[in-house]
């Protein structure tokens, strides 16, 4: 097996654990508060202190590689999530089961970048729509699987077993980083750690998710609104610190690169907005007589699209680059939302056409976005690259739902419609990059995927 393909399913099976312990777990929550005599708000704060973990270590990731090696991060990282897993298994109260959530975040947190940068790193950038492909369907497969084969371990086992389920992939994944992965290489020099960027960074992105936190609850709105201002200035003045530091945490000079900071936007606007979308559906769909079951049998249309648009893009990407993939997926994915209001009842095809309109648009973009992202990408820079791509990810899974359940919460009270003009934002907020997206040069773009150009941009 070629060393690039090893690397490749290390870090493969590494995103699986991550997107693992996003879906499966919520399968388990009504038990967790049966036992554990958790509230709503505790409940919630088992996923948020997952993604408070992932967050909040991503920007530290750049720095840790290259003061301890990429190959040694992977493997603490991986021993601190198998840990964490096995503590959450055992916790005996909710206090104690958020915090090795949060344990859990901090080492998926370090895998899943150091593991994509390393990835992307050894394909040149004529391959990287392949490599995307892979990733992508890791990104189908484990959401579409993972919420059943919860719900069937913890109504033959427990919920427990939720998080000792993790334990065997994350052994697997450890032998063959051990054996597969290179020794790193000697440093040629130790970076500082620019600490005053980590304080202002990482005070941003809590308070954040705090504020999207109490903006999901009506009473707490204007405290939630207080947070988010707080949040917003600090995030500038970490801005304008870091923007033309030597050093700094993240390299934010990266951004001024059209494809990355496009792709970026995207991700924000399409994945981000249908985790909303999806979230307000469900309560909709209740309101119209669709069973949890039934519900959860819209994921499937769901996926086969997003099977067809993964293959799909791969080869468009090649011939016609992003921009025509891009634009038809936004206007699929928003022409799906768009047929949402319509739907009246369980006995139609209307719900299996409007999943599968938002599958086949949504993985149009997301898989295009995200080959679109390191495209340009030098090897030295992918490590940045990578953490900005995933902080990015991450905030756009939180503030896709959080927006879209407030704008709900904050107009049932004053129309019956109040579904409808969700679903109507949502379908414009899908197309907002566009403008962005039609300012892409297509011809510089397919002169990048010829293979002297990938061989330049990948000494």
């Amino acid at each position: 097996m070629a060393y690039r393909s090893k690397i490749t399913l290390v870090y493969l099976l590494g995103f699986a654990l991550d997107l693992l312990n996003m879906f499966a777990s919520n399968i388990a929550l009504p038990n967790i508060a049966l036992e554990l005599h958790a509230s709503v708000t505790q409940l919630a704060w088992i996923s948020n202190a997952y993604m408070l973990g992932l967050t909040l270590i991503i920007p530290l990731s750049v720095w840790l590689a290259a003061r301890v090696g990429e190959r040694r991060l992977i493997l603490g990282s991986l021993m601190v999530f198998g840990s964490a897993s096995w503590l959450a298994a055992q916790a005996a109260s909710i206090e104690a089961l958020i915090g090795w959530r949060l344990l859990q975040g901090l080492g998926g947190g370090l895998l899943i970048p150091v593991g994509q940068a390393l990835a992307y790193r050894h394909f040149p950038a004529a391959e990287r729509s392949h490599l995307t492909a892979m990733v992508m369907l890791v990104a189908l497969l484990v959401p579409a699987l993972s919420p059943a084969a919860g719900g069937l371990v913890v109504q033959t086992l427990s919920w427990r077993w939720i998080y000792y389920a993790n334990l065997p992939l994350a052994l697997l994944t450890l032998v063959l980083a051990i054996f597969w992965l290179r020794t790193d290489e000697p440093l040629p020099q130790r970076t500082t750690l620019d600490g005053r960027g980590l304080v202002l960074g990482a005070t941003t992105i809590s308070l954040l998710l705090v504020a999207l936190s109490l903006l999901s609850e009506r009473e707490q709105r204007i405290a939630g609104l207080g947070v988010l201002g707080l949040s917003t200035v600090l995030g500038w003045l970490y801005v304008r610190d870091g923007w033309s530091k030597p050093a700094p945490l993240l390299d934010l000079q990266l951004l001024k690169g059209q494809w990355l900071r496009v792709a970026m936007v995207v991700y924000l606007f399409v994945p981000g907005v249908f985790i909303g979308t999806s979230l307000i559906a469900v309560l909709y769909l209740h309101d119209r007589g669709f069973s949890p079951a039934m519900t959860g049998a819209l994921m499937l249309p769901w996926a086969v699209a997003s099977g067809l648009a993964i293959t799909l893009g791969k080869r468009v990407f090649q011939r016609l680059g992003p921009k025509p993939l891009l634009v038809g997926g936004m206007a699929l994915q928003g022409l799906g939302i768009a047929l949402l209001p319509l739907i009246e009842g369980p006995r139609e095809l209307l719900p299996i056409l409007a999943y599968a309109l938002m599958g086949l648009g949504g993985s149009l973009c997301s898989s295009t976005a995200q080959t679109l992202a390191f495209l340009d990408t030098r090897a030295s820079h992918m490590g940045h690259a990578s953490a900005l791509w995933n902080i990015n990810r991450q905030l756009s899974f939180c503030l896709g739902a959080a927006f879209l359940s407030s704008v709900l919460s904050v107009l049932t009270p004053f129309s019956p419609a109040a579904f409808a003009l969700c679903f109507l934002l949502a379908a414009i907020l899908t197309l907002l990059p566009l403008p962005a997206v039609l300012r892409l040069d297509t011809t510089a773009l397919l002169a990048h995927l010829t293979p002297q150009s990938a061989k330049e941009k990948n000494p």
